[in-house]
């Protein structure tokens, strides 16, 4: 089993096609099916089925791709590892953040975290609930800033802050700042975040739990989201954090739920496989401990 396998392999799991997976590695595609094909044999199964002009994963390739993610993710972490010990490298931490956190307190955190650990060079990524998964699970990233994880024995999630969560409306909603049953909301229309999103994984399970099925728009960002709400056009479920500043200036409202959802703290993640670099240690624990005092009020 060799590196070029592996890299090939995921290659074609990420993509979907052997043609694509070229493309992203810049090789041929008979190479790519070669190592695909050398890797299956070792292995002794298919790895993929045919999937119309694509391919998919079989339950042998399921059940094999997330060692080979974390065989590569391991090795790239243990070549800066090296490099660190070495002093050819400054220390480098990356960092996944959900757009939600993003937007809020991440940069404080980044700042305070910087002005105890000058040596090392941060790098910010952010994206939905599922892609910052995905990439911590990869080992594309050190660390994950995220609502609810995910049980996985993959995963190690520290708890961080609060997450308080807030049904908003339009400022001159008959509702605004009044309370109300979710059942009294089901001829509303709940504005949604895109596929993949921890802010839409919980509107969706607040109304499947509550046997709702109301009419619903989706929509890719927190900031389409306010300026929908703002307009009139439905309610949402949100972070505090998301619209704390829309809320204190009176452009959006808080429906005050009699059911509300369940709280969903943040949590800081890494990857559970593997050695614990110090930079990513460093950052759990000053993470947790509340930002070395300097934890913002959204997160109250």
């Amino acid at each position: 089993m060799t590196v070029t396998q592996l890299t090939a392999f995921l290659a074609v799991v990420r993509d979907g096609s052997v043609t694509a997976a070229a493309e992203r590695l810049v090789v041929t595609q008979p190479s790519v099916s070669a190592a695909v094909a050398a890797l299956g044999r070792e292995l002794g199964c298919e790895l993929f089925e045919r999937d119309g002009r694509g391919v998919r994963l079989s339950p042998a390739g399921e059940a094999f791709a997330p060692y080979g993610a974390d065989v590569l993710g391991l090795l790239e972490e243990g070549r800066r590892a090296a490099r660190e010990a070495a002093e050819l490298a400054q220390r480098r931490l990356r960092i996944a953040a959900v757009t939600t956190a993003a937007e809020s307190f991440v940069p404080l955190l980044l700042r305070a975290f910087a002005a105890e650990h000058p040596d090392v060079a941060l790098a910010l990524d952010v994206g939905n609930r599922d892609a910052v998964l995905r990439q911590v699970l990869e080992h594309t990233a050190d660390v994950a800033i995220a609502g609810r994880p995910p049980a996985r024995d993959r995963l190690a999630a520290t708890p961080l802050m609060d997450n308080p969560i807030v049904c908003v409306t339009a400022a001159d909603d008959p509702l605004a700042d009044a309370g109300a049953a979710a059942a009294d909301l089901r001829e509303r229309t709940w504005l949604l975040r895109e596929a993949g999103s921890g802010t839409r994984a919980l509107n969706e399970q607040f109304l499947a739990e509550r046997g709702l099925a109301p009419a619903t728009l989706t929509l890719g960002s927190n900031g389409a989201i306010r300026q929908a709400v703002r307009a009139g056009l439905g309610i949402s479920l949100v972070s505090r954090a998301a619209v704390e500043l829309d809320l204190a200036a009176g452009l959006l409202a808080e429906i005050r739920l009699d059911d509300p959802p369940a709280a969903h703290p943040w949590f800081v993640l890494r990857s559970a496989v593997g050695p614990v670099r110090p930079p990513v240690a460093a950052f759990v624990a000053f993470a947790a401990s509340g930002f070395g005092g300097d934890v913002p009020a959204v997160g109250a």
